[in-house]
């Protein structure tokens, strides 16, 4: 039984790490160079953009 709770424990702190960095991450934002080229993209899908 302890192995299974020494599994258990690694589990829930794998977790919790796992959830700590997706939210670092979420938190960071988008940078403004994607911003730049998402809008690129963005007009030419609308045909308002140059064609390359």
């Amino acid at each position: 039984m302890s192995g299974q709770n020494q599994n258990k424990q690694r589990e829930e702190v794998i977790d919790e790490n796992l959830r700590r960095v997706y939210q670092e991450a979420m938190d960071e934002g988008v940078p403004d160079r994607f911003k730049s080229l998402l809008e690129q993209l963005k007009q030419q899908d609308s045909g308002e953009g140059s064609k390359k």
